[in-house]
């Protein structure tokens, strides 16, 4: 003690050893060596600039990452105009081309129609839009009439492009079509652009024009599209019409799934995917106006539109790493200081947790508990000596007085009725965190069965994570479980004491008084028929008649108060028979409908459950009778190969299970209910339970569990 005192007033060195030192005196003054104050001086100047360095590098890291998806951001707004203006050049240049053909179609050559008029303005009209690579005349049915690459009086047989002239026909409007299959007259691909030729309000031709398979293209690049970037018009259909780069290759081919998967989702928008040049791109697209579903899309590599923001990362990371550097300098700094100043406080606590340790110890040594702490995980339990002799196992202690042993040694010491009981009981602790807190037995000096009682939980550390180990103590309570076998046992002689005298008396009132009055009865009857043979009539017959009746119901109520005392047929016939009786019997007697079942293999039970059974019935009776105001009773006995099981249950009144029955009045006194604590009294002493269900107008339900031996015992 004089150490632990001593220590509480010691001071550390620079290595945080424990300086044995007297307790500074009131205004004694502490000198400190100016080596020291510098030293102590340098590192915090070094920590602040540390800590004012990081902010500075994370924010102009975070910075210039802004900056640089401000100017990607920028780029890709400049990308949308860009192409916004391009698809409404291209727009115009369709539509232009549209109303030159339109006017076309109005020329009065047509209204005769005089085909060589027509054929010489068609062949001034291609020449002056070098972008027209033909110009075709055909009537309803697409038989061509006029083809400028053929003579007029050529055979030229049906048009190429079939869909978008049955377009005309349906809607009789111009029609912006896609890239139409090879022609039979031109051997090419061709976009076809349509107008009906109405005269008198009916159909009479389609004027179409064919333009030349780099027409498009063409518009493209006279549109302005940005140098560097890969332009793409699409007709409806998602065939390509027109591309600034390998025009060749791609023309009429169906474009990339990832380009009509955009088309069909957004009339315009962002979409990024592989090109037929390699590298990904960011693509932003535009439909078309009055081109029957064109749209025109232009992608910018993903690597050049990213790589200022790549190169901001990089500063950004370089930042990161050098502010972490700083950090962890800084944490080296401060940790280094605190471990100085705290080294001392760090000797102090320890000193006063080992004397809190000790005090723990010695009140746990007066209360004659032991300690344990269960690893289920690796199967071992480690405990202090006393832990060790209540739980039966032999070990030597250690230098800090704990013990450890094997876990399933440890089970093995359990009696084999608890020890599967113990074992579910430590893996709920440790699945929900509940407190242990369970009674077994234990195999004690000369095999005697010794009770104990195990208290435990998971600690706090092991919260919300998969917990493994119990902390616990061990206390011993042979002496209480010895006191309560001994009161269950004066419990069950005194009931079989009560059993027994019910019988003699209600052997006596049957065989002795139940025949005396039997004999009075016997004997009255024939004092009326003696006073009859005399003739004596009037008042004198009236009262032998009345104390004839009086003494049968004497007869009667002896009989039923010997029944109730000790039922001949519990004894006799079983306990099927004798709650027949007492059923029927109450509800003859009270008006009360009852129902009784005995499902399965009817067979005796032993003698002192059918007695508790019985009781448990009758006692269930009276208390329906006093409270439930019930209108139908019933009642039902199941033997199974390990139990007997039996429910009473009443269509009553109910009451709140929680609150229990309230009190009976009996005038301005009032009684509790003792029926309930009686059934589990005498319950107790078969090991068995009793369950009650019930609620407020739900009537009443008890459900009965009695062990009992296989049928074979």
């Amino acid at each position: 003690m004089t150490r632990l005192i001593e220590g509480l007033h010691g001071s550390t060195d620079a290595s945080g050893a424990v300086e044995e030192r007297g307790s500074l005196d009131v205004g004694e003054e502490v000198t400190v060596p100016a080596g020291q104050w510098s030293r102590g001086s340098v590192r915090t100047f070094v920590a602040l600039a540390f800590a004012a360095a990081i902010p500075l590098l994370l924010l102009s890291g975070w910075m210039a990452t802004l900056m640089a998806q401000q100017q990607r951001d920028q780029t890709r707004s400049a990308a949308v105009a860009s192409a916004t203006r391009v698809a409404e050049r291209v727009s115009s240049d369709i539509a232009s081309q549209m109303e030159v053909l339109g006017a076309q179609a109005a020329s009065a050559s047509l209204d005769r129609p005089d085909l060589a008029a027509f054929y010489a303005e068609a062949t001034r009209l291609k020449a002056a839009h070098p972008l027209w690579e033909t110009v075709e005349l055909s009537n309803p049915s697409g038989v061509q009439i006029v083809n400028l690459l053929r003579s007029l009086d050529a055979e030229l047989g049906p048009t190429a492009d079939r869909e978008s002239f049955d377009a005309v026909i349906r809607s009789e409007r111009p029609v912006v079509g896609g890239i139409g299959p090879v022609g039979p007259i031109s051997g090419q691909r061709r976009v076809a652009l349509r107008v009906p030729v109405i005269r008198s309000g009916a159909l009479r031709f389609v004027l179409s024009v064919g333009l030349a398979t780099n027409a498009v293209s063409s518009i493209l690049r006279d549109a302005g599209a940005p140098e560097g970037w890969v332009g793409t018009i699409v007709d409806g259909d998602g065939n390509t019409i027109a591309r600034t780069r390998a025009e060749a290759q791609e023309l009429g081919h169906p474009a990339n799934p990832a380009l009509r998967a955009a088309i069909m989702r957004a009339p315009s928008g962002f979409y990024s995917g592989p090109s037929l040049e390699g590298p990904d791109i960011d693509v932003v697209y535009r439909t078309l106006e009055g081109t029957g579903g064109w749209s025109v899309h232009f992608g910018m590599p993903v690597a050049a539109l990213n790589a200022p923001v790549a190169r901001s990362y990089y500063v950004l990371a370089g930042g990161s790493a050098l502010s972490f550097g700083l950090a962890l300098g800084l944490v080296g700094l401060v940790s280094r200081d605190m471990a100085q100043r705290r080294s001392g406080e760090q000797a102090r606590f320890s000193l006063a947790l080992r004397s809190s340790e000790e005090q723990g110890a010695l009140a746990v040594e007066a209360a004659e508990l032991g300690t344990l702490r269960w690893d289920t995980a690796q199967e071992r339990a480690i405990g202090s000596v006393r832990a060790a002799e209540l739980l039966g196992w032999d070990a030597e202690a250690s230098l800090d007085r704990e013990t450890q042993a094997d876990a399933r040694k440890m089970l093995d010491a359990v009696h084999e009725e608890d020890r599967h009981r113990l074992v579910d009981a430590v893996r709920h602790c440790i699945a929900d965190g509940m407190p242990l807190d369970e009674e077994f037995r234990v195999r004690g000096r000369g095999g005697q069965p010794r009770w104990v009682r195990m208290i435990g939980r998971v600690p706090e550390t092991f919260k919300g994570a998969p917990a493994a180990l119990i902390y616990g103590v061990v206390a011993d309570i042979e002496p209480r479980k010895r006191i309560e076998a001994e009161r269950l046992e004066l419990l069950r002689r005194l009931g079989e004491a009560q059993e027994d005298e019910q019988r003699r008396i209600a052997r006596e009132l049957h065989d002795q008084v139940g025949q005396t009055v039997t004999g009075l009865s016997f004997g009255l009857k024939g004092l009326q028929g003696l006073l009859e043979a005399q003739g004596v009539s009037g008042e004198a017959t009236d009262q032998v008649q009345w104390l004839r009746s009086l003494a049968g119901e004497i007869g009667r109520d002896i009989h039923r108060a010997a029944v109730q005392l000790r039922p001949t047929a519990l004894d006799d016939l079983g306990l099927r028979e004798a709650l027949a009786t007492l059923l029927r019997e109450w509800s003859l007697r009270h008006g009360i409908p009852s129902d009784l079942q005995f499902p399965g293999e009817a067979s005796r039970l032993p003698a002192d459950i059918e007695t508790a059974l019985y009781r448990i019935v009758q006692e269930a009776l009276t208390n329906i009778l006093k409270h439930a105001q019930a209108r139908t009773v019933s009642v039902s006995v199941e033997r199974r190969p390990d139990e007997v099981r039996m429910i009473v249950e009443d269509d009553g009144i109910g009451f709140d299970a929680e609150k229990g029955p309230g009190p009976v009045e009996d005038g301005a006194a009032a009684r509790p209910h003792l029926g309930l604590s009686g059934i589990r009294e005498r319950l107790s002493l078969l090991r068995g339970t009793l369950t009650l269900e019930t609620a407020p107008a739900s009537g009443t339900t008890l459900f009965v569990r009695i062990p009992s031996p296989p049928r074979s015992a």
